[in-house]
């Protein structure tokens, strides 16, 4: 039995930080994998951690080790611009079938698959690491790079890479009790780094959010893994209280973590018979972690024309869920606390967002042509079709998951064109000129006024 403080401690860390990003963002490819492969190697520590002492699981424990670099090679496929589809192929259809052949070797004891293995793991981590730092346009902003975020990512990459291949070369500069936690290190790097990238991508702020999910989480597991803790040292370590140990740290940092998706899943349970407390108590969870997540004092005109744009187009991605709108800095628009003082609406997080999703919806209607149609294919329809359809209807033409079946006419006239017409490229660009337009006029009176000589 091989547990250890410094184990438990990587482990907890490493089980947290993955649940936390797949709670920020679980329709985000990145933050999936990202989450999954921290997750992957929390499940190694514990393999490590109960059958460490046993050479038959020595192959099956350095395959788990192997896999979250792998794992994670696709989060850096996911920044790849627009060469991503086919990253994501070669990702999917080369690296997965090399890793899991050699994966399969190592188990039925060739050694040399081992090298093949790590080798891979290591050079799929680098090429995507390099690649993402030059096809991904947002990695280079001023912003990003003040914030760390390639270092993080270069280090962390590198360190991985380096914690895989030099065992193999029968350079040991730690003993494997710490040699293995220590990878989550390079892990948690990473982490952080895809964590404050989406933060910049989303236009929040993640101290506060990350440091608040932390404590909380690390309060949990200290109150209820420390009570076995105190077991394993007053009795020894016993298997079943080494299992127990790492499987109360592990419910304690989830119950946390997961907080919110949990409350979701129960209420769809229980409040199945009533819908619209459902959705009204969802939109209150929501707006409440958001307002951890939105930026303090951001000078919205004080940004170039470039960031302002960027952050209508995040706003327009979550017209409708109005618990994310919370988070968005353009809550703080004159135009938006005008609208409020005008109606004598209360001026709080909800309130603002509902402003803010009007004064999106007024701005896609104003693209609207003036032809008395509800909908048109020509040119000068590209940018109203392009917002009001994908965003206002929800309609998701190239997705096989979102099937909708409560379209009216005008919206599966606009679906079926998009299908057939549209290729995706090409709404995502018109998508990008018209949020252009939107956001200059959104923009407009917070320009300074010009004063005649």
């Amino acid at each position: 039995m091989t547990w250890s403080v410094v184990s438990v401690l990587a482990f907890a860390v490493s089980w947290w930080l993955g649940l936390y990003l797949l709670s920020r963002g679980p329709g985000k490819p990145e933050l999936r994998r990202a989450g999954a492969g921290l997750l992957g190697y929390a499940l190694a520590l514990v393999v490590d951690a109960m059958l460490g002492h046993v050479d038959e699981t020595a192959s099956a424990r350095f395959v788990l080790v192997c896999l979250p670099a792998v794992v994670w090679s696709g989060v850096f496929v996911r920044f790849f611009g627009e060469r991503t589809k086919l990253a994501e192929r070669v990702w999917r259809r080369v690296l997965w079938p090399v890793v899991l052949v050699s994966a399969c070797a190592i188990l039925a004891g060739v050694e040399a698959a081992r090298f093949a293995l790590a080798a891979a793991a290591a050079v799929a981590l680098l090429i995507g690491l390099v690649g993402a730092l030059l096809e991904h346009s947002s990695l280079r902003e001023p912003a990003v790079r003040a914030a760390g975020v390639p270092a993080l990512l270069v280090v962390g990459s590198l360190l991985l890479g380096l914690g895989l291949v030099l065992p193999l070369t029968g350079l040991e500069l730690l003993p494997r009790e710490l040699s293995l936690p220590l990878v989550g290190l390079d892990l948690v790097l990473l982490g952080l780094g895809i964590a404050l990238a989406d933060a910049f991508d989303e236009g929040q702020a993640l101290k506060t959010d990350m440091l608040r999910s932390f404590v909380t989480a690390a309060a949990a597991a200290v109150v209820f893994g420390g009570q076995a803790a105190v077991a394993l040292v007053l009795t020894g370590p016993r298997p079943v209280l080494v299992a127990l140990l790492y499987g109360i740290v592990a419910a304690a940092v989830a119950l946390q973590t997961l907080a919110t998706p949990l409350h979701t899943a129960v209420d769809r349970i229980v409040l199945r018979s009533r819908p619209a407390v459902r959705r009204s108590r969802e939109e209150l969870r929501d707006a409440a972690d958001a307002l951890a997540r939105q930026a303090p004092g951001t000078a919205l005109a004080a940004l170039d024309e470039r960031e302002f744009t960027r952050l209508t187009r995040r706003a327009l991605s979550h017209y409708g869920d109005l618990g994310k709108l919370v988070s968005s800095p353009l809550v703080n628009l004159p135009a938006v606390r005008r609208r409020l003082a005008e109606t004598n609406a209360p001026d709080s997080p909800l309130g603002r967002a509902a402003v803010l999703k009007a004064l999106l919806a007024e701005s896609i209607a104003r693209l609207k042509p003036a032809t008395g149609e509800d909908f048109g294919t020509s040119e000068e329809w590209r940018h109203y079709n392009a917002l009001y359809f994908y965003y206002v209807v929800g309609i998701r033409p190239y997705s096989v998951r979102t099937k909708r079946t409560d379209l009216d006419p005008v919206a599966r006239r606009a679906l079926a064109w998009f299908v057939d017409q549209v290729p995706e490229r090409t709404l995502y660009n018109w998508q990008n000129a018209a949020a252009r337009i939107v956001a200059a006029e959104l923009r407009a009176e917070l320009a300074p006024p010009v004063h005649p000589l």
